[in-house]
């Protein structure tokens, strides 16, 4: 029984070693520019975090990018994408549907609705708060442990 513990847990430690390493990869693709993009090329796979705002120099977007870079392995780990629109001229799909006014962070759950919209930028810890409040994400929570 000793054998078989040692082995599993031989087994376990350098998995965390590896995500860490495939998160450092991922973390780069984590914001990309909405660029076209429609948000039902996102649904039941990704959670779009949309982050708009008039210009890529207004302090609330910067804020909001470097929230996100602190700490985006904890967005990876629920199926974030970031986009961000910085260009109102550009008049993008997403920007049509979702209609901002200057900054505005708009979270969006796997099945295409809007969970949230904030015109102040947020900390990655309240991001991931309203994601895990979704019975979605609780959804997804139970069937990682096997409780359902």
């Amino acid at each position: 029984m000793k054998i078989i513990l040692a082995l599993v847990l031989a087994l376990l430690i350098p998995l965390p070693a590896l995500a860490v390493e495939g998160e450092e990869a991922d973390t780069t693709e984590i914001i990309r520019p909405v660029d076209g993009s429609d948000l039902s090329e996102f649904r039941w796979t990704t959670r779009p975090l949309v982050v708009f705002a008039d210009s890529p120099a207004d302090p609330r977007f910067t804020q909001q990018i470097q929230n996100i870079m602190a700490e985006p392995e904890m967005l990876l780990v629920r199926d974030v994408v970031v986009l961000t629109d910085t260009d109102p001229d550009a008049r993008s799909p997403i920007r049509q549907q979702l209609r901002p006014r200057g900054f505005m962070l708009v979270l969006i759950a796997k099945d295409g609705s809007v969970t949230q919209r904030k015109p102040l930028p947020w900390t990655v810890r309240e991001i991931t708060r309203a994601i895990d409040k979704t019975p979605e994400r609780k959804r997804e929570i139970q069937d990682h442990r096997g409780d359902g």
